[in-house]
């Protein structure tokens, strides 16, 4: 480079000092190599969590979502089984309650009878 400035030491000087700039950064490069790799990796950890919490509650509620409703019936009928495991009532007694609410035990649901 030397040379070519002493080659030039008249008025082409200046044109070389301007082109040697532009010469350097002929490719183009991004600007911030460093600020992409980082961006890619809050990429790659935003889809890694949003996998996780997708897998982890597919299929259910989520946990700030009300219980579901149940009728009052399906409470008396525990009640009903809870007192008739203690044993508090007989099973004619039990029996009479369970048909009350419509209420057969030991079918799938709580079928009617």
């Amino acid at each position: 480079m030397d040379t070519a400035l002493a080659a030039a030491a008249g008025r082409g000087a200046e044109l070389v000092l301007l082109a040697e700039p532009a010469a350097r950064f002929h490719h183009p490069h991004p600007p911030f190599p460093s600020m992409i790799g980082a961006a890619m990796l809050l990429f790659l950890l935003l889809g890694v969590i949003a996998f996780l919490l997708l897998s982890r509650f597919k299929g259910r509620r989520p946990p700030w979502a009300a219980a579901p409703h149940e009728p009052p019936e399906y409470a008396a009928r525990k009640v009903l089984a809870e007192r008739f495991a203690r044993g508090d009532i007989t099973v004619d007694e039990f029996l009479e309650r369970a048909s009350v609410l419509n209420w057969t035990p030991g079918t799938p649901e709580g079928g009617r009878k």
